[in-house]
């Protein structure tokens, strides 16, 4: 129950400055390389509509519900410790880190199969764009792995709560940018024709 004595809180930016500028940098650099593959697609049309051809549409769509259910775990533990739900926070961010495994496995087994049929980041243009956007999510998505690891760890010390939400939040936000690239490149090289 509000009363009026009470003052509003003033929104603020969930998370650390610093990972939002972390944030913007790989969206910028992100964006960069999508205008190139963009841009190679319109010269190569058909070099870009043969290589698609031989992508795994069904890896891709397996992939994008992992990430899209990672998202909702990390949301659901930043809610959870919000609320002094440690445990329940610490199981979120363990389902969390399932989806991020499962979806470097999924990844690395496709790049196996191309590697296999000797397909490679020199077979063509298409593919050098391919490797070059896949291998640097694949990267973030490690990365993003590895503090949502290290946040685990500290969850289930105790670290977090309602008290301290902070750094839980910044891992969000970073784990939420990840998911979202995914969104963009997922149709941009997978799908669209």
């Amino acid at each position: 129950m509000s009363t009026d004595n009470e003052v509003p809180v003033p929104p603020r930016l969930a998370g650390d400055f610093v990972i939002w500028l972390v944030i913007l940098a790989e969206l910028l650099t992100f964006g960069i390389l999508f205008l190139s593959f963009a841009v190679t697609r319109v010269r190569q049309p058909a070099v870009f509509s043969a290589a698609q051809q031989t992508l795994d549409l069904h890896s891709g769509v397996i992939n994008t519900l992992l990430l899209v259910s990672g998202s909702w775990c990390v949301a659901r533990a930043v809610q959870a410790i919000q609320h002094d739900l440690i445990r329940a926070g610490a199981r979120w961010l363990l389902g969390a880190l399932a989806c991020g495994g499962a979806f470097l496995l999924v990844k690395s087994l496709e790049y196996a199969a191309k590697l296999h049929h000797g397909i490679d980041i020199s077979t063509n243009d298409f593919y050098t764009l391919y490797f070059i956007l896949t291998g640097f999510h694949f990267l973030h998505v490690l990365v993003a792995e590895l503090f949502l690891l290290w946040l685990f760890v500290f969850t289930v010390r105790g670290r977090y709560g309602r008290h301290d939400h902070h750094a839980l939040e910044s891992g969000a936000a970073f784990w939420h940018m990840v998911d979202l690239l995914w969104i963009v490149l997922f149709p941009l090289v997978y799908v669209m024709r």
